[in-house]
């Protein structure tokens, strides 16, 4: 006479450390695809042992223990009418079943904490120092008070062209004992194209300077009708307001400093309008935005949030 078992829950593997080596060799395939093909490699081949053991493990469990009674072939199983005991409230929540939720908690914490760290290290760098360096222009002997002067420089000349920047920069001469000066990028606030001075450039005067931060080219300019986008016409005053053409805002400006008697640029903003002109401007600036990016009215209402630069 077989008699029903009150405990029908299939055998669970006890605790296993394959989940941990899962996640190790995951973090070393992650780290692998930064400093060697060859860590991938290792990483790889640790994330695929470890997984098999743990997927083997899991699907053994799922076979049902050999302790039943199995009734002859041809025999006939009489099953007497019983009241069965009450059921003990632990048969519901076994501890095998307490051990396999314990198990995958403490791989997945685990797993966690090796791997957010090492996410962490891959994608903050995007999102983090992303402004640009310090920058030497030379003396400020080089800039005459009242003059614009175009000013072309690398900011990594390690990269080539692709780093190469330009600015208009005025001397405005002496405020409040400190030298003010305006400087403001040649990247159009339409679609970025390179702004153009809506006058003549002497380039019969230009001069290369080395600095510490590599060469930096200066050429003496009359900006008389403010600055002119050559690609779809946009036009800006000597204070780069924008006054005619589709761009959406001035210009984006610098910042600056004044440091052994040495100009340093620092980094860009942007610019919603500037009221005045030279040292007694008054500039309306913001977090820097990307061109055709409204940076006051309802417009700007659409780009809550800038994107690293």
């Amino acid at each position: 006479m077989a008699h029903p078992s009150h405990d029908e829950h299939p055998h669970v593997p006890g605790p296993s450390l394959w989940p941990v080596g899962f996640a190790v060799g995951i973090v070393v395939l992650l780290v692998g695809l930064i400093v060697s093909w060859y860590v991938a490699a290792l990483g790889a081949i640790l994330a695929l042992v470890f997984g098999f053991l743990w997927v083997r493990d899991l699907t053994a469990g799922t076979q049902l223990t050999e302790a039943e009674e199995v009734a002859p072939e041809g025999a006939v199983t009489v099953v007497e009418s019983e009241e069965l005991p009450p059921e003990d409230p632990a048969d519901r929540y076994p501890r095998s079943k307490f051990l396999e939720i314990s198990t995958l908690g403490l791989g997945a914490v685990i797993g966690g904490l090796v791997t957010v760290p090492v996410l962490g290290f891959m994608v903050a760098p995007a999102f983090l120092k992303q402004g640009d360096k310090d920058h030497d222009l030379g003396p400020l002997n080089d800039f005459t008070e009242g003059k614009f002067i175009i000013t072309t420089y690398m900011t990594n000349p390690t990269q080539g062209a692709v780093s190469r920047r330009t600015a208009f920069i005025r001397n405005n001469g002496p405020l409040n004992g400190v030298p003010d000066f305006t400087v403001i990028s040649n990247r159009c606030a339409h679609v970025g194209c390179p702004v153009q001075p809506g006058g003549p450039v002497f380039q019969q005067q230009e001069k290369t300077v080395t600095t510490k931060n590599g060469k930096v080219l200066i050429t003496p300019v009359l900006p008389a009708a403010g600055f002119i986008c050559p690609c779809h016409g946009g036009s800006y005053d000597q204070e780069g307001n924008r006054i005619a053409g589709p761009p959406v805002r001035g210009l984006d400006r610098y910042d600056f400093a004044v440091v052994n008697g040495r100009l340093v640029l620092g980094n860009l903003y942007s610019v919603a309008k500037v009221d005045g002109a030279g040292k007694t401007a008054k500039i309306h600036k913001v977090e820097l935005h990307g061109p055709g990016q409204h940076v006051d009215g309802p417009e700007s209402w659409l780009y809550p949030v800038q994107p690293p630069h």
